[in-house]
Protein backbone atom coordinates (compact mmCIF):
# COMPACT_ATOMS: atom_id res chain seq x y z
CA UNK A 1 0.00 0.00 0.00
CA UNK A 2 2.99 2.27 0.63
CA UNK A 3 4.38 1.55 -2.86
CA UNK A 4 0.96 2.06 -4.43
CA UNK A 5 0.49 5.46 -2.77
CA UNK A 6 4.02 6.55 -3.68
CA UNK A 7 3.73 5.60 -7.36
CA UNK A 8 0.37 7.42 -7.64
CA UNK A 9 2.02 10.62 -6.37
CA UNK A 10 4.94 10.24 -8.76
CA UNK A 11 2.67 9.58 -11.75
CA UNK A 12 0.56 12.65 -10.95
CA UNK A 13 3.44 15.05 -10.36
CA UNK A 14 6.22 13.76 -12.64
CA UNK A 15 6.45 16.94 -14.77
CA UNK A 16 6.79 19.42 -11.85
CA UNK A 17 9.22 17.05 -10.11
CA UNK A 18 11.49 17.01 -13.17
CA UNK A 19 11.53 20.81 -13.32
CA UNK A 20 12.15 21.06 -9.56
CA UNK A 21 15.14 18.71 -9.88
CA UNK A 22 16.41 20.67 -12.89
CA UNK A 23 16.09 24.07 -11.18
CA UNK A 24 17.06 22.88 -7.69
CA UNK A 25 19.99 24.48 -5.88
CA UNK A 26 22.05 21.39 -5.08
CA UNK A 27 23.85 23.24 -2.29
CA UNK A 28 20.67 22.73 -0.24
CA UNK A 29 20.65 18.95 -0.38
CA UNK A 30 19.98 18.70 3.35
CA UNK A 31 16.60 20.43 3.03
CA UNK A 32 15.64 18.27 0.06
CA UNK A 33 16.55 15.09 1.92
CA UNK A 34 14.60 16.23 4.97
CA UNK A 35 11.51 17.04 2.86
CA UNK A 36 11.66 13.66 1.12
CA UNK A 37 12.06 11.88 4.46
CA UNK A 38 9.04 13.67 5.98
CA UNK A 39 6.92 12.92 2.88
CA UNK A 40 7.86 9.23 2.94
CA UNK A 41 7.15 9.08 6.66
CA UNK A 42 3.67 10.55 6.19
CA UNK A 43 2.92 8.15 3.34
CA UNK A 44 4.17 5.24 5.44
CA UNK A 45 1.96 6.19 8.41
CA UNK A 46 -1.13 6.56 6.21
CA UNK A 47 -0.45 3.24 4.48
CA UNK A 48 0.07 1.44 7.80
CA UNK A 49 -3.16 2.81 9.28
CA UNK A 50 -5.07 1.80 6.14
CA UNK A 51 -3.64 -1.71 6.41
CA UNK A 52 -4.29 -1.95 10.17
CA UNK A 53 -7.94 -0.86 9.93
CA UNK A 54 -8.86 -2.87 6.81
CA UNK A 55 -10.58 -6.19 7.54
CA UNK A 56 -12.94 -8.41 5.56
CA UNK A 57 -14.82 -11.63 6.14
CA UNK A 58 -17.43 -13.84 4.50
CA UNK A 59 -20.61 -14.57 6.48
CA UNK A 60 -21.99 -17.64 4.73
CA UNK A 61 -24.98 -17.91 7.09
CA UNK A 62 -26.24 -14.44 6.18
CA UNK A 63 -24.82 -14.75 2.64
CA UNK A 64 -22.94 -11.49 3.03
CA UNK A 65 -19.43 -10.22 2.44
CA UNK A 66 -18.39 -7.60 5.02
CA UNK A 67 -15.56 -5.06 4.68
CA UNK A 68 -14.44 -2.65 7.39
CA UNK A 69 -12.01 0.18 6.62
CA UNK A 70 -11.09 3.77 7.40
CA UNK A 71 -8.46 5.78 9.28
CA UNK A 72 -10.41 8.51 11.07
CA UNK A 73 -13.91 7.79 9.78
CA UNK A 74 -14.69 4.08 10.06
CA UNK A 75 -16.75 2.54 7.25
CA UNK A 76 -18.49 -0.82 7.15
CA UNK A 77 -19.61 -2.15 3.78
CA UNK A 78 -21.99 -5.11 3.59
CA UNK A 79 -22.47 -6.73 0.19
CA UNK A 80 -25.08 -9.42 -0.42
CA UNK A 81 -23.51 -12.29 -2.32
CA UNK A 82 -26.40 -12.46 -4.80
CA UNK A 83 -25.70 -8.84 -5.80
CA UNK A 84 -22.11 -9.53 -6.83
CA UNK A 85 -21.85 -9.75 -10.59
CA UNK A 86 -18.10 -9.76 -11.17
CA UNK A 87 -14.90 -10.39 -9.23
CA UNK A 88 -11.57 -9.31 -10.75
CA UNK A 89 -8.18 -10.50 -9.58
CA UNK A 90 -5.51 -8.07 -10.80
CA UNK A 91 -1.76 -7.93 -10.39
CA UNK A 92 0.16 -4.81 -11.38
CA UNK A 93 3.93 -4.70 -11.85
CA UNK A 94 4.46 -3.49 -8.28
CA UNK A 95 2.12 -6.15 -6.91
CA UNK A 96 3.96 -8.80 -8.92
CA UNK A 97 7.29 -7.72 -7.38
CA UNK A 98 5.82 -7.87 -3.87
CA UNK A 99 3.96 -11.12 -4.62
CA UNK A 100 0.37 -10.02 -3.90
CA UNK A 101 -2.89 -9.53 -5.80
CA UNK A 102 -5.78 -7.08 -5.64
CA UNK A 103 -9.40 -8.24 -5.61
CA UNK A 104 -12.01 -5.85 -7.09
CA UNK A 105 -15.69 -6.55 -6.44
CA UNK A 106 -18.40 -5.11 -8.70
CA UNK A 107 -22.12 -5.15 -7.93
CA UNK A 108 -25.06 -4.44 -10.19
CA UNK A 109 -25.79 -0.77 -10.76
CA UNK A 110 -22.75 0.62 -8.94
CA UNK A 111 -21.01 3.56 -10.60
CA UNK A 112 -17.60 2.06 -9.84
CA UNK A 113 -16.16 -1.04 -8.23
CA UNK A 114 -17.86 -1.59 -4.88
CA UNK A 115 -14.68 -2.39 -3.00
CA UNK A 116 -11.03 -3.13 -3.74
CA UNK A 117 -8.83 -5.33 -1.56
CA UNK A 118 -5.37 -4.12 -2.49
CA UNK A 119 -3.05 -6.86 -1.26
CA UNK A 120 -3.81 -10.55 -0.66
CA UNK A 121 -1.84 -13.65 -1.55
CA UNK A 122 -2.70 -15.88 -4.52
CA UNK A 123 -4.55 -18.54 -2.53
CA UNK A 124 -6.83 -16.11 -0.72
CA UNK A 125 -7.53 -14.21 -3.97
CA UNK A 126 -8.59 -17.37 -5.82
CA UNK A 127 -10.73 -18.64 -2.95
CA UNK A 128 -12.43 -15.25 -2.58
CA UNK A 129 -13.20 -15.18 -6.28
CA UNK A 130 -14.65 -18.68 -6.16
CA UNK A 131 -16.74 -18.10 -3.04
CA UNK A 132 -18.10 -14.68 -3.95
CA UNK A 133 -19.29 -15.45 -7.49
CA UNK A 134 -20.07 -19.17 -7.31
CA UNK A 135 -21.54 -19.10 -3.81
CA UNK A 136 -23.18 -22.24 -2.53
CA UNK A 137 -23.91 -23.16 1.08
CA UNK A 138 -21.34 -25.71 2.14
CA UNK A 139 -19.59 -26.87 5.29
CA UNK A 140 -16.19 -26.77 3.63
CA UNK A 141 -15.28 -23.13 4.26
CA UNK A 142 -12.51 -22.12 1.86
CA UNK A 143 -11.65 -25.76 1.25
CA UNK A 144 -11.15 -25.55 -2.49
CA UNK A 145 -7.67 -25.53 -3.93
CA UNK A 146 -6.49 -23.72 -7.04
CA UNK A 147 -6.56 -26.97 -9.02
CA UNK A 148 -10.16 -27.66 -7.98
CA UNK A 149 -11.35 -24.28 -9.26
CA UNK A 150 -10.81 -25.14 -12.90
CA UNK A 151 -13.17 -27.92 -13.86
CA UNK A 152 -12.72 -27.86 -17.64
CA UNK A 153 -10.02 -27.18 -20.16
CA UNK A 154 -10.13 -23.73 -21.80
CA UNK A 155 -12.73 -23.71 -24.57
CA UNK A 156 -11.29 -20.43 -25.86
CA UNK A 157 -7.58 -19.65 -25.90
CA UNK A 158 -6.21 -16.77 -27.95
CA UNK A 159 -2.75 -17.41 -29.38
CA UNK A 160 0.03 -14.86 -29.74
CA UNK A 161 -0.35 -14.95 -33.53
CA UNK A 162 -4.05 -14.08 -33.21
CA UNK A 163 -3.25 -11.17 -30.88
CA UNK A 164 -0.74 -9.86 -33.43
CA UNK A 165 -3.42 -10.04 -36.15
CA UNK A 166 -5.88 -8.20 -33.89
CA UNK A 167 -3.29 -5.55 -33.03
CA UNK A 168 -2.60 -4.85 -36.71
CA UNK A 169 -6.24 -4.81 -37.87
CA UNK A 170 -8.25 -3.08 -35.13
CA UNK A 171 -8.51 -0.35 -32.50
CA UNK A 172 -7.14 2.45 -34.69
CA UNK A 173 -9.47 4.96 -33.07
CA UNK A 174 -8.27 4.06 -29.58
CA UNK A 175 -4.63 4.47 -30.55
CA UNK A 176 -5.23 7.86 -32.21
CA UNK A 177 -7.15 8.99 -29.11
CA UNK A 178 -4.33 7.71 -26.91
CA UNK A 179 -1.71 9.62 -28.92
CA UNK A 180 -3.77 12.83 -28.88
CA UNK A 181 -4.49 12.48 -25.17
CA UNK A 182 -0.82 11.93 -24.40
CA UNK A 183 0.25 14.94 -26.48
CA UNK A 184 -2.42 17.17 -24.92
CA UNK A 185 -1.52 16.09 -21.37
CA UNK A 186 2.19 16.48 -22.16
CA UNK A 187 1.62 19.96 -23.58
CA UNK A 188 -0.58 20.91 -20.64
CA UNK A 189 1.99 19.70 -18.13
CA UNK A 190 4.87 21.59 -19.72
CA UNK A 191 2.69 24.68 -20.23
CA UNK A 192 1.83 24.77 -16.51
CA UNK A 193 5.47 24.20 -15.63
CA UNK A 194 6.64 26.95 -17.98
CA UNK A 195 4.18 29.35 -16.37
CA UNK A 196 5.30 28.40 -12.87
CA UNK A 197 9.03 28.57 -13.54
CA UNK A 198 9.03 31.40 -16.12
CA UNK A 199 10.39 29.38 -19.02
CA UNK A 200 10.79 31.42 -22.23
CA UNK A 201 7.63 30.63 -24.26
CA UNK A 202 9.04 32.14 -27.46
CA UNK A 203 12.05 29.85 -27.23
CA UNK A 204 9.82 26.79 -26.76
CA UNK A 205 7.54 27.81 -29.67
CA UNK A 206 10.56 28.39 -31.93
CA UNK A 207 11.88 24.94 -31.05
CA UNK A 208 8.55 23.30 -31.91
CA UNK A 209 8.25 25.17 -35.22
CA UNK A 210 11.77 24.20 -36.27
CA UNK A 211 11.02 20.58 -35.39
CA UNK A 212 7.86 20.53 -37.52
CA UNK A 213 9.69 22.12 -40.43
CA UNK A 214 11.79 18.99 -40.82
CA UNK A 215 8.74 16.88 -41.62
CA UNK A 216 6.62 17.10 -44.70
CA UNK A 217 2.90 16.34 -44.38
CA UNK A 218 3.15 12.97 -46.13
CA UNK A 219 6.10 11.87 -44.00
CA UNK A 220 4.29 12.97 -40.86
CA UNK A 221 1.21 10.95 -41.86
CA UNK A 222 3.39 7.89 -42.44
CA UNK A 223 5.05 8.29 -39.03
CA UNK A 224 1.64 8.64 -37.33
CA UNK A 225 0.33 5.55 -39.17
CA UNK A 226 3.33 3.45 -38.11
CA UNK A 227 3.03 4.77 -34.57
CA UNK A 228 -0.65 3.81 -34.46
CA UNK A 229 0.17 0.27 -35.66
CA UNK A 230 2.95 -0.06 -33.12
CA UNK A 231 0.75 1.16 -30.25
CA UNK A 232 -2.08 -1.14 -31.35
CA UNK A 233 0.21 -4.15 -31.53
CA UNK A 234 2.00 -3.49 -28.25
CA UNK A 235 -1.16 -2.62 -26.33
CA UNK A 236 -3.07 -5.66 -27.60
CA UNK A 237 -0.29 -8.17 -26.91
CA UNK A 238 0.67 -6.78 -23.49
CA UNK A 239 -2.89 -6.42 -22.25
CA UNK A 240 -4.32 -9.72 -23.57
CA UNK A 241 -1.31 -12.04 -23.50
CA UNK A 242 -2.23 -15.70 -22.78
CA UNK A 243 -5.98 -14.92 -22.96
CA UNK A 244 -8.05 -17.91 -21.79
CA UNK A 245 -11.71 -18.58 -21.07
CA UNK A 246 -12.75 -21.48 -18.85
CA UNK A 247 -16.12 -22.78 -17.64
CA UNK A 248 -15.88 -22.86 -13.88
CA UNK A 249 -18.70 -23.78 -11.51
CA UNK A 250 -21.45 -22.38 -13.74
CA UNK A 251 -19.43 -19.20 -14.24
CA UNK A 252 -17.03 -17.90 -16.86
CA UNK A 253 -13.39 -17.50 -15.79
CA UNK A 254 -11.24 -15.16 -17.91
CA UNK A 255 -7.46 -14.87 -17.47
CA UNK A 256 -5.09 -12.60 -19.38
CA UNK A 257 -2.22 -10.12 -19.14
CA UNK A 258 1.56 -10.08 -19.64
CA UNK A 259 2.81 -7.68 -16.94
CA UNK A 260 -0.46 -6.75 -15.21
CA UNK A 261 -2.31 -10.03 -14.70
CA UNK A 262 -6.10 -10.00 -14.63
CA UNK A 263 -8.41 -12.81 -13.58
CA UNK A 264 -12.17 -12.24 -13.93
CA UNK A 265 -15.06 -14.47 -12.96
CA UNK A 266 -18.65 -13.71 -13.99
CA UNK A 267 -21.96 -15.45 -14.48
CA UNK A 268 -23.34 -15.69 -18.01
CA UNK A 269 -26.88 -14.75 -16.97
CA UNK A 270 -25.64 -11.42 -15.60
CA UNK A 271 -24.45 -10.26 -19.02
CA UNK A 272 -26.96 -7.65 -20.18
CA UNK A 273 -25.65 -6.76 -23.65
CA UNK A 274 -23.58 -8.90 -25.99
CA UNK A 275 -21.92 -7.51 -29.11
CA UNK A 276 -19.45 -8.67 -31.72
CA UNK A 277 -17.70 -6.61 -34.39
CA UNK A 278 -15.61 -7.20 -37.49
CA UNK A 279 -13.98 -4.94 -40.05
CA UNK A 280 -12.91 -5.68 -43.62
CA UNK A 281 -9.41 -6.83 -42.67
CA UNK A 282 -10.69 -9.02 -39.85
CA UNK A 283 -13.21 -10.60 -42.20
CA UNK A 284 -10.36 -11.78 -44.42
CA UNK A 285 -8.61 -13.28 -41.37
CA UNK A 286 -11.80 -14.79 -39.83
CA UNK A 287 -11.50 -12.68 -36.67
CA UNK A 288 -14.22 -11.26 -34.41
CA UNK A 289 -14.05 -8.92 -31.42
CA UNK A 290 -16.64 -9.68 -28.73
CA UNK A 291 -17.82 -7.46 -25.88
CA UNK A 292 -19.91 -8.54 -22.90
CA UNK A 293 -21.50 -5.73 -20.91
CA UNK A 294 -22.93 -6.12 -17.44
CA UNK A 295 -25.16 -3.91 -15.32
CA UNK A 296 -23.54 -0.56 -14.56
CA UNK A 297 -24.30 3.02 -13.65
CA UNK A 298 -26.71 4.85 -15.94
CA UNK A 299 -24.37 7.84 -15.82
CA UNK A 300 -22.71 7.61 -19.23
CA UNK A 301 -20.24 10.32 -18.23
CA UNK A 302 -18.81 8.11 -15.54
CA UNK A 303 -15.35 6.92 -16.58
CA UNK A 304 -15.81 3.62 -14.74
CA UNK A 305 -18.81 2.72 -16.89
CA UNK A 306 -16.48 1.39 -19.57
CA UNK A 307 -15.05 -1.06 -17.06
CA UNK A 308 -18.33 -2.97 -17.17
CA UNK A 309 -17.21 -4.21 -20.60
CA UNK A 310 -15.45 -7.56 -20.84
CA UNK A 311 -13.68 -7.84 -24.19
CA UNK A 312 -12.67 -10.93 -26.13
CA UNK A 313 -10.03 -9.66 -28.57
CA UNK A 314 -10.01 -12.03 -31.50
CA UNK A 315 -11.83 -15.31 -31.99
CA UNK A 316 -12.88 -17.29 -35.04
CA UNK A 317 -16.42 -18.02 -36.20
CA UNK A 318 -16.86 -21.28 -34.30
CA UNK A 319 -15.49 -19.77 -31.08
CA UNK A 320 -17.78 -16.77 -31.50
CA UNK A 321 -20.82 -19.02 -31.91
CA UNK A 322 -19.84 -21.14 -28.89
CA UNK A 323 -19.54 -18.07 -26.69
CA UNK A 324 -22.82 -16.58 -27.95
CA UNK A 325 -24.62 -19.85 -27.23
CA UNK A 326 -23.24 -19.85 -23.70
CA UNK A 327 -24.37 -16.27 -23.04
CA UNK A 328 -27.64 -16.27 -25.01
CA UNK A 329 -28.45 -20.00 -24.76
CA UNK A 330 -29.11 -20.11 -28.50
CA UNK A 331 -28.49 -18.25 -31.76
CA UNK A 332 -31.81 -17.30 -33.34
CA UNK A 333 -32.15 -16.32 -37.02
CA UNK A 334 -33.77 -12.94 -37.67
CA UNK A 335 -37.43 -12.87 -38.67
CA UNK A 336 -37.46 -9.29 -39.97
CA UNK A 337 -34.80 -6.81 -41.09
CA UNK A 338 -35.54 -3.07 -40.87
CA UNK A 339 -33.49 -0.32 -42.45
CA UNK A 340 -33.53 3.42 -41.62
CA UNK A 341 -35.31 6.07 -43.61
CA UNK A 342 -33.27 7.84 -46.30
CA UNK A 343 -33.33 10.99 -44.16
CA UNK A 344 -30.61 9.28 -42.15
CA UNK A 345 -28.28 9.91 -45.12
CA UNK A 346 -29.40 13.53 -45.47
CA UNK A 347 -28.81 14.38 -41.81
CA UNK A 348 -25.47 12.54 -41.75
CA UNK A 349 -24.37 14.39 -44.90
CA UNK A 350 -25.32 17.75 -43.42
CA UNK A 351 -23.57 17.11 -40.08
CA UNK A 352 -20.55 15.26 -41.49
CA UNK A 353 -19.94 17.10 -44.78
CA UNK A 354 -21.82 20.35 -45.43
CA UNK A 355 -21.50 21.95 -41.99
CA UNK A 356 -17.75 21.22 -41.44
CA UNK A 357 -16.85 22.28 -45.00
CA UNK A 358 -18.88 25.51 -44.67
CA UNK A 359 -17.21 26.39 -41.35
CA UNK A 360 -13.74 25.55 -42.72
CA UNK A 361 -14.23 27.70 -45.83
CA UNK A 362 -15.72 30.54 -43.76
CA UNK A 363 -12.72 30.54 -41.44
CA UNK A 364 -10.34 30.35 -44.42
CA UNK A 365 -11.85 33.31 -46.24
CA UNK A 366 -12.59 35.67 -43.35
CA UNK A 367 -10.60 34.69 -40.24
CA UNK A 368 -7.48 32.60 -40.92
CA UNK A 369 -6.29 33.23 -44.47
CA UNK A 370 -3.48 30.68 -43.97
CA UNK A 371 -6.12 27.93 -44.15
CA UNK A 372 -6.62 28.66 -47.87
CA UNK A 373 -3.46 26.67 -48.57
CA UNK A 374 -5.39 23.57 -47.42
CA UNK A 375 -8.48 24.18 -49.59
CA UNK A 376 -7.41 21.46 -52.11
CA UNK A 377 -7.92 18.94 -49.28
CA UNK A 378 -11.65 19.75 -49.14
CA UNK A 379 -12.66 17.59 -52.18
CA UNK A 380 -10.71 14.66 -50.71
CA UNK A 381 -12.53 15.11 -47.40
CA UNK A 382 -15.92 15.24 -49.17
CA UNK A 383 -15.21 12.03 -51.10
CA UNK A 384 -13.92 10.23 -47.99
CA UNK A 385 -16.90 11.25 -45.84
CA UNK A 386 -19.35 10.34 -48.61
CA UNK A 387 -17.93 6.82 -48.69
CA UNK A 388 -18.14 6.57 -44.90
CA UNK A 389 -21.77 7.75 -44.82
CA UNK A 390 -22.70 5.36 -47.63
CA UNK A 391 -21.33 2.32 -45.79
CA UNK A 392 -22.75 3.57 -42.52
CA UNK A 393 -26.21 3.63 -44.08
CA UNK A 394 -25.64 0.27 -45.77
CA UNK A 395 -24.73 -1.41 -42.46
CA UNK A 396 -27.30 0.32 -40.26
CA UNK A 397 -30.02 -2.30 -39.70
CA UNK A 398 -32.38 -3.56 -37.01
CA UNK A 399 -32.61 -7.38 -37.03
CA UNK A 400 -35.62 -8.68 -35.14
CA UNK A 401 -36.85 -12.01 -33.79
CA UNK A 402 -39.03 -12.94 -30.82
CA UNK A 403 -36.03 -13.95 -28.72
CA UNK A 404 -33.36 -11.47 -29.77
CA UNK A 405 -32.98 -7.86 -30.88
CA UNK A 406 -29.87 -7.02 -32.92
CA UNK A 407 -28.73 -3.50 -33.79
CA UNK A 408 -26.16 -3.54 -36.61
CA UNK A 409 -24.19 -0.34 -37.23
CA UNK A 410 -20.87 1.40 -38.08
CA UNK A 411 -19.06 1.90 -41.37
CA UNK A 412 -15.71 0.17 -40.70
CA UNK A 413 -15.92 -1.91 -37.50
CA UNK A 414 -19.38 -3.33 -38.19
CA UNK A 415 -20.89 -4.13 -34.80
CA UNK A 416 -23.88 -6.33 -33.89
CA UNK A 417 -25.41 -5.45 -30.50
CA UNK A 418 -27.58 -8.28 -29.20
CA UNK A 419 -30.31 -7.76 -26.60
CA UNK A 420 -32.74 -10.33 -25.22
CA UNK A 421 -36.26 -8.87 -24.79
CA UNK A 422 -36.72 -10.04 -21.20
CA UNK A 423 -33.71 -7.93 -20.15
CA UNK A 424 -35.34 -4.69 -21.36
CA UNK A 425 -36.16 -2.26 -18.56
CA UNK A 426 -37.90 0.34 -20.69
CA UNK A 427 -38.52 1.50 -24.26
CA UNK A 428 -38.60 5.11 -25.47
CA UNK A 429 -39.96 6.22 -28.83
CA UNK A 430 -39.36 9.78 -30.03
CA UNK A 431 -40.87 11.48 -33.07
CA UNK A 432 -40.42 15.13 -34.03
CA UNK A 433 -43.43 16.88 -35.55
CA UNK A 434 -41.77 17.18 -38.97
CA UNK A 435 -41.13 13.42 -38.97
CA UNK A 436 -44.73 12.43 -38.34
CA UNK A 437 -45.81 12.65 -41.98
CA UNK A 438 -42.90 10.37 -42.98
CA UNK A 439 -43.80 7.95 -40.14
CA UNK A 440 -40.23 8.15 -38.75
CA UNK A 441 -39.43 7.23 -35.14
CA UNK A 442 -36.30 7.07 -32.98
CA UNK A 443 -36.25 3.98 -30.76
CA UNK A 444 -34.24 3.53 -27.54
CA UNK A 445 -33.97 0.37 -25.42
CA UNK A 446 -33.11 0.97 -21.76
CA UNK A 447 -31.22 -1.81 -20.01
CA UNK A 448 -29.27 -2.26 -16.79
CA UNK A 449 -26.07 -2.02 -18.86
CA UNK A 450 -27.00 1.21 -20.64
CA UNK A 451 -29.07 2.26 -23.65
CA UNK A 452 -28.97 1.13 -27.26
CA UNK A 453 -31.05 2.68 -30.02
CA UNK A 454 -32.14 2.67 -33.62
CA UNK A 455 -32.86 5.98 -35.35
CA UNK A 456 -35.02 6.86 -38.36
CA UNK A 457 -37.03 3.64 -38.20
CA UNK A 458 -40.49 3.06 -39.67
CA UNK A 459 -43.03 3.46 -36.85
CA UNK A 460 -45.72 1.34 -38.50
CA UNK A 461 -43.30 -1.59 -38.74
CA UNK A 462 -41.91 -1.13 -35.24
CA UNK A 463 -45.16 -0.62 -33.30
CA UNK A 464 -46.23 -4.33 -33.23
CA UNK A 465 -42.73 -5.30 -32.10
CA UNK A 466 -42.74 -2.66 -29.35
CA UNK A 467 -46.05 -3.97 -28.02
CA UNK A 468 -44.67 -7.53 -28.08
CA UNK A 469 -41.45 -6.57 -26.27
CA UNK A 470 -43.36 -4.75 -23.51
CA UNK A 471 -45.69 -7.72 -23.14
CA UNK A 472 -42.69 -10.07 -22.96
CA UNK A 473 -41.07 -7.96 -20.23
CA UNK A 474 -44.26 -8.03 -18.15
CA UNK A 475 -44.94 -11.76 -18.41
CA UNK A 476 -41.39 -13.12 -18.28
CA UNK A 477 -40.27 -14.75 -15.03
CA UNK A 478 -36.67 -15.37 -16.17
CA UNK A 479 -33.93 -13.91 -13.98
CA UNK A 480 -31.76 -11.35 -15.75
CA UNK A 481 -29.54 -10.47 -12.79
Amino acid sequence: MFADTLQNIIRGLWAPLLIVLYKFDWTKMLFLGLAVFVLLLIIGCVAYLKYKNFTFFLDENKEEFVIQKGIISKNKIIIQLEKIQQVNINQSVIQKIIGVYSVDIDTAGSQKKEVSIRAVDNEVALLLKDKLVSFEKTNDHFAASEEELVVEKPFLKISLLTLIKVGVTSNYGRSVTLILGFLVSLYGGFYDVSKSFEVDEEQMSSLVERGLAYFSLSFLIMIVFLLVLLINLTRTVVKNYDYQMVLQKKALAINFGLFAKKNTLLKAEKVQLTSFSQNFLQRKLNLFDIKLKQASSNDESDKDTKKAFIEVPGCNLSERDSLLKMILNEIVPSEEKLKPNFRFVLVSSFVGILLPVFIFLLLGFFVFQNLQAYFPVVPVYIILMSVVIYFKFLNYRLLLSKKQIIVKHNAWDVEHQILQPYKIQGITTKQYFWQKSADIVHLTFHTAAGDIGFSYGNYAQLKPWINYWLYEVERSERSWM
